[in-house]
């Protein structure tokens, strides 16, 4: 059965295991080796010509022709097979494998935005891509504009119109659920309004950041998307154990992502391709097991005294508020396992929280097996201006939890103990 077949017949947890390797190239191993090699040997020197023409977009691959091995900074087995892999899930056509998920975003931002464009993001935006798109976008001309997480189609169209840059937006950017807060976003109205404000000549870029939620829960692609981005560190990779970023999107958008890619030399390494292959095979149990522990954790957190508020989309309801709970409803096939909660008091007492947890881990990051807990305010987004915290509710007592696949009695042990001493 061919690789397009069995895209077709099978689930992606299934096909996680074989599907874009053949075990005759590689001396029967069943799992695909480690390629650390920077380069592969033509077999002549007309080959060489061939799949370098490819490989810089001089002419179009032939029907039954496939694209060879050529240097690993433009391509490796490890890579290529696991980009294959997370083609499914999305249900993309293509995907780029970048060594951080930074990389992953600016590459993409890189691409897609010139001197004088504007790319309208949503907030709050994971503190590393506000800096990139305030800090260092702006100095190449590259201008920007935030909107609510919470703002409608309508009222995100008359900002874009108040500001007269209609024919200056060429990126929409948003990052749903939002880092800490899990705020929704409406894909299909973002979709919508970049092809509102697309032209022939120019479209505009309709990108979101699906770390949050990872590949199992939500497909952006699904709602409009044109690019979807991660940092493969988090669900993806799911251990602590390597960086890594990726992008997925149609065959148009990922050939640019990966010419620029190529140039920039951001691309990961065999060993971090093959470590995430080795991930992918738990994708589905890890993220099941996270979401019914975080379910667990969100409900002991909810009916504690000292906690003043839950930021979970497993208690959004239609009475109490209807439009986030038919986005969630339309976009999310899960609550996930990202849980913010506001302590009662302040830093001090997120900080005696924090400093007192013994099972759940201090660190940032999110999505791998371990339970992690950390402090927004001052640190994933310690660069975010005061006045975009306060707007955003990211407050000195909130604090930001990462559900493991520990056993859920233990981790609510763990926080109630800290709890107690705050």
């Amino acid at each position: 059965m061919s690789n397009d077949e069995l895209k077709h017949k099978m689930r992606p947890e299934s096909l996680m295991m074989s599907y874009g390797y053949k075990p005759e190239l590689s001396e029967g191993a069943i799992k695909c080796p480690i390629f650390q090699t920077s380069t592969f040997v033509f077999k002549s020197a007309e080959e060489g010509k061939g799949f370098f023409e490819i490989a810089y977009g001089l002419r179009e691959k032939g029907p039954t022709e496939e694209m060879g091995l050529i240097y690993s900074r433009l391509n490796n087995p490890d890579l290529e097979i696991l980009e294959n892999r997370l083609t499914l899930w999305d249900g993309a056509e293509d995907c780029a494998v970048f060594e951080s998920g930074m990389s992953a975003i600016s590459t993409v931002m890189l691409e897609f935005l010139s001197p004088g464009d504007y790319v309208l993001y949503s907030n709050p935006l994971y503190g590393g891509t506000y800096h990139f798109v305030k800090a260092v976008l702006s100095r190449f001309g590259i201008h920007s504009m935030a909107f609510n997480a919470h703002e409608s189609e309508a009222n995100i169209d008359k900002l874009i119109q108040e500001n007269g840059i209609q024919d200056k937006v060429k990126m929409i950017y948003i990052e749903t659920p939002a880092n800490p807060t899990n705020a929704l976003v409406d894909m299909e109205a973002c979709a919508k309004l970049a092809k509102k404000y697309s032209t022939e000549d120019s479209q505009v870029i309709f990108a979101v950041d699906n770390t949050y939620m990872g590949p199992l829960w939500s497909q952006p692609l699904k709602h409009g998307a044109d690019v979807v981005v991660y940092s493969a560190t988090k669900y993806i990779g799911g251990h602590s154990d390597l960086i890594a970023g990726a992008v997925l999107g149609n065959q148009e958008v990922i050939t640019r992502v990966k010419t620029l890619r190529t140039f920039l030399g951001n691309m990961a390494g065999p060993w971090t391709g093959w470590l995430l292959m080795r991930s992918l095979e738990t994708l589905k149990v890890r993220m099941t097991e996270q979401a019914m522990n975080a379910k667990k954790v969100a409900e002991f957190l909810r009916d504690h005294p000292k906690v003043a508020k839950v930021h979970y989309l497993g208690f959004l309801t239609e009475e109490a508020d209807p439009e986030n709970y038919r986005i969630f409803k339309k976009q999310l096939t899960s609550a996930g396992a990202m849980i913010s909660f506001d302590i009662k008091g302040g830093e001090a007492e997120a900080f005696r929280f924090l400093n007192a947890l013994q099972l759940i881990h201090l660190a940032v990051s999110l999505g791998s097996t371990e339970s992690l807990a950390e402090h927004p305010s001052t640190m994933t987004h310690s660069d975010v201006t005061p006045e975009d915290k306060a707007l955003y509710g990211i407050s000195d007592a909130l604090v930001r939890l990462s559900i493991g696949v520990e056993n859920y009695e233990d981790l609510n042990s763990d926080i109630g103990q800290a709890l107690d001493k705050v």
